[in-house]
């Protein structure tokens, strides 16, 4: 399998812990894993232990090896000194005979005759040998921080801590990425100021990751649900990324937790047959999962999670698109693990079934926060309220969906991107509710030369829009409307490949008006600043400053990426692309 970046998530400044903990495995972890695998306590001891050794040795290598071999050598060599001395015992008597002495000796056989205890006293002085006789060489330390022999350990955890920490100017990235068939979370830290990207840490998946969905409330089975040791309420908002994978399961993990070995909630139906815990990476021991069709269940996914979208208002649901057809809704703070038939847990709070066939998006009205927008390979986009979906509208479009998002700057309208590379802009108020009648759009968009796999909406200037395509491109489009004429009028910004493949994912940042990241089949994520584009100044510029942002000046021409020592992060524009 192909290195891949498949999605990206930004999460805002100031919300990451500044010194991410450590995860710890102790029997209340053990108890709260085996409630969520539903397995049993000692399985999910043995486990974990196996992944936490396998985790350990990684970092040994060669090294480990070499200590191995090295133990070897060292028995070897006593072997072979005491075969020497079996030798020097079987020399014969008559080859090595010693002098006679001039003065009578002790009897043989006497064992004190080796100490020369007559001349005991004759001896030269030598210094005094006593408890206290090198006092004048010890080295005194007032305290324990200023011996390096005893504060070793304490540097090193000081050291750590500090390469751990997250300042409240810095921002995460999350991307879902598979190498080598070892599927993994990587998070990034980008520290605008110092126009910096380099990897914090990753956790370990079991399953190829699809889509990110970051979020702030901590799940019911979260141990940073639970109150504190010192007492007190437990915490109301945290630092969480849910991952959909080609497993049916939804998990849901802390990026405040640095090593972690278990998600803090799985949503869904963990395989019962085995203990639900990924293998470490870098152990190569990964193997393909052998899966069968299961029967489909109004409690949780039976294929795929393709696409998923967090509540921001009612902040313990979570929404889940599937393969298997049908959009499920979560209730966060439930526990999955209790009140559930044949041990099952308690399931999605709601299950819908509006498509035909592969879901592949959804998302959240935030205007309107009981509604949903859906997208699927039937060729249909649906929007419904989740609390009467039999009630919803939708439309026709012609190709697969890609990817789709409601415009934030105007409650009913949403766009879609499509396998075809059109873009479609609708407004919800004129769409049927039966598909055969006719649903046009509002302005179609000739976006990218193949797939549109990518579209996101500037949260910070009204109009701006990103797209990325399988033709490797990432494009930003302006869409104004003409007051007079009552037309809205889409042009390109500015066009640029930026080394990452075919384009699975753009988003633009919560922070900067005009920065972006972007990912995909290349396994590299690039930002990309569109303030440094001579032309998004010229054309953006006003619209960023009405909105009350400011465009700053980079060092980078645009585009950061993690350095490396054999290539730039930087880079030269592409050139840009005439207006359409």
């Amino acid at each position: 399998m192909s290195s891949l970046i498949s999605s990206v998530a930004w999460v805002r400044r100031g919300v990451a812990a500044q010194h991410p903990t450590k995860y710890v495995l102790d029997d209340q972890e053990l108890e709260r894993v085996s409630a969520l695998a539903r397995i049993e306590l000692e399985d999910a001891r043995k486990e974990l232990e196996k992944a936490h050794k396998a985790a350990q040795a990684m970092g040994k290598g060669a090294e480990g090896d070499e200590a191995d071999d090295a133990d070897d050598d060292e028995s070897a060599w006593v072997d072979e000194d005491e075969d020497n001395d079996a030798m020097d015992e079987d020399v014969p008597m008559d080859q090595d005979e010693p002098e006679k002495p001039s003065e009578p000796k002790a009897p043989k056989g006497d064992d004190l005759e080796q100490y020369n205890l007559d001349d005991y006293d004759n001896d030269d002085a030598m210094p005094g040998m006593g408890p206290f006789s090198n006092i004048k060489g010890l080295t005194y330390y007032r305290n324990n921080d200023e011996d390096p022999y005893i504060t070793l350990k304490e540097d090193d955890e000081a050291q750590e801590r500090e390469e751990l920490e997250i300042l409240p100017t810095d921002n995460l990235l999350v991307v879902a990425k598979t190498e080598d068939e070892i599927s993994q979370l990587e998070v990034y830290v980008y520290d605008e100021s110092e126009e910096n990207l380099y990897v914090h840490h990753d956790l370990m998946l079991p399953s190829f990751p699809l889509c990110l969905e970051w979020l702030d409330f901590p799940p019911i089975s979260s141990p940073a649900a639970r109150p504190p040791p010192d007492g007190g309420a437990p915490a109301q908002f945290g630092n969480f990324i849910a991952v959909g994978t080609l497993d049916p399961e939804i998990e849901i993990w802390s990026l405040d937790v640095v090593e972690a070995m278990y998600p803090d909630m799985v949503l869904g139906r963990p395989d019962k047959t085995a203990a639900h815990v990924p293998t470490p990476l870098g152990t190569g021991k990964k193997k393909r999962k052998k899966t069968k069709a299961r029967p489909a269940s109004t409690a949780h996914h039976v294929d795929a999670v393709l696409g998923l979208s967090w509540n921001r208002t009612h902040r313990n649901l979570l929404a889940s698109a599937s393969a298997d057809r049908t959009v499920k809704l979560w209730d966060l703070s439930r526990d999955p693990t209790i009140n559930g038939e044949g041990g099952e847990g308690q399931g999605a709070l709601r299950s819908f079934d509006v498509h035909k066939d592969k879901v592949q998006a959804v998302q959240w009205n935030q205007a309107d926060p009981t509604v949903l927008l859906t997208g699927s390979y039937d060729r249909t986009v649906r929007t419904f309220d989740s609390r009467a979906p039999d009630a919803g509208v939708g439309a026709v479009v012609g190709a697969d969906v890609e990817a789709l998002r409601w415009d934030p700057w105007e409650t009913h309208a949403f766009y879609v991107s499509l396998e075809n590379g059109l873009v479609l802009n609708f407004d919800a108020r004129a769409l049927p509710s039966d598909l055969s009648s006719p649903s046009p759009a509002r302005f179609t968009l000739a976006a990218h030369d193949g797939a549109v796999s990518a579209l996101d909406i500037n949260p910070h200037v009204r109009g701006i829009i990103a797209t990325g395509g399988t033709d490797k491109t990432v494009k930003v489009w302006n869409v104004t409307e003409d007051q007079d004429l009552g037309k809205r009028q889409v042009s390109l910004v500015t066009s640029r490949d930026l080394g990452v493949g075919k384009v699975f994912s753009t988003v633009w940042s919560p922070d900067d008006p005009l920065t972006l990241a972007a990912a995909g089949s290349k396994a590299k994520l690039q930002i990309w600043d569109i303030g440094a584009n001579a032309n998004a100044r010229k054309v953006l510029g006003p619209k960023v400053a009405e909105a009350g942002r400011v465009l700053k000046e980079k060092q980078s021409g645009g585009v950061i990426s993690v350095a490396t020592d054999d290539e730039d992060s930087s880079g030269d524009e592409d050139g840009d692309e005439g207006e359409e």
